[in-house]
C-alpha cells in the first residue's frame, strides 16, 4: 500500500539507483498520475524529467474499449484482436484519430509549451506511470518509444496485475514493479491517497524538475571550476 504517488515515486527511485547522476537518462512520465511519480524519481536521480503524451483511441460506441492508442510522436499502435472481433476496419476510426491527435497538441502545448521532445535515439527512456490496469496507454507508449531507437527502455510503476507484469517483462529491457497482484482490482486500490491530479499540476512539477536540475548542473560546474 502507497501513501499516495509522491511515496511510490520515492521507494521505486530507490529501485532505480543505478541509473543516478547519468547523462543519457530520462524519465518519461504518462500524464497526468504518472508525472507525479516520475517527479520524484527525476528528483532522486538527478536526471530530466518530461512527459509522453498518448491517447486511446475508443471503439466506436464503447469509448472504454481501445481499439488503438496514438502517441504524440506520430506512432498508432492498433489493437488488432479488438478490430478483429468487432469486424470494424482502421478507416472506421479515422475521426476518433483525429480527435485524439488533437487532444494530444493541446495536451503537448499545455504542459511542454507547445516544445517538442528532446532526442530519444540513443537514451536510456525510464517510461513511469502511477500504475498498470490493462497496460493499453503503457503499451502504446513502449511501442512509440521502441521506434525512437532508444540506448535501453526501462518502465517503472508501483503496482500491476502479475499477468501484466510478465507480460510488460517482455516488452522491455527492464520492468520494475514495486507490487504485482494475482487478484488485481484498481490501481487507486493500492493508494491511501489516490486523488486525481490536476493540469497545473503537471505542469508545476515540470518546472520545477527542470528548474531543480538546471540549478544541481550549475553547482557541479561551480565546484569543479574552483
Amino acid at each position: 500500500m502507497f501513501t499516495d504517488r509522491r511515496d511510490a515515486g520515492i521507494r521505486l527511485a530507490r529501485k532505480l539507483k543505478e541509473y543516478k547522476d547519468r547523462s543519457d537518462v530520462l524519465i518519461l512520465a504518462l500524464p497526468r498520475g504518472g508525472v507525479v511519480v516520475g517527479y520524484e524519481i527525476a528528483h532522486a536521480l538527478h536526471v530530466p524529467l518530461d512527459v509522453f503524451v498518448v491517447r486511446k483511441l475508443g471503439f466506436p460506441g464503447r469509448p472504454e474499449l481501445a481499439a488503438g492508442a496514438v502517441a504524440e510522436t506520430g506512432a498508432i499502435v492498433w489493437n488488432k484482436d479488438v478490430l478483429s472481433l468487432y469486424g470494424v476496419s482502421k478507416a472506421c476510426l479515422d475521426p476518433e484519430l483525429e480527435r485524439e491527435k488533437e487532444e494530444i497538441r493541446k495536451r503537448v502545448t499545455l504542459y511542454r509549451g507547445g516544445r517538442k521532445l528532446p532526442k530519444l535515439a540513443g537514451k536510456v527512456l525510464i517510461l513511469v506511470d502511477d500504475g498498470l490496469a490493462t497496460g493499453a496507454t503503457a503499451k502504446a507508449a513502449i511501442a512509440a518509444l521502441k521506434q525512437e531507437r532508444p540506448k535501453r527502455l526501462v518502465t517503472a510503476v508501483p503496482v500491476a496485475p502479475a499477468d501484466t507484469a510478465l507480460e510488460f517483462g517482455r516488452l522491455v529491457d527492464t520492468f520494475v514493479c514495486l507490487e504485482t497482484d494475482p487478484a488485481f482490482h484498481a490501481i487507486g486500490a493500492y493508494y491511501l491517497d489516490f486523488t486525481q491530479v490536476a493540469d497545473r499540476e503537471v505542469t508545476d512539477l515540470l518546472n520545477k524538475a527542470s528548474h531543480e536540475l538546471q540549478r544541481e548542473r550549475r553547482g557541479s560546474r561551480e565546484e569543479s571550476a574552483a
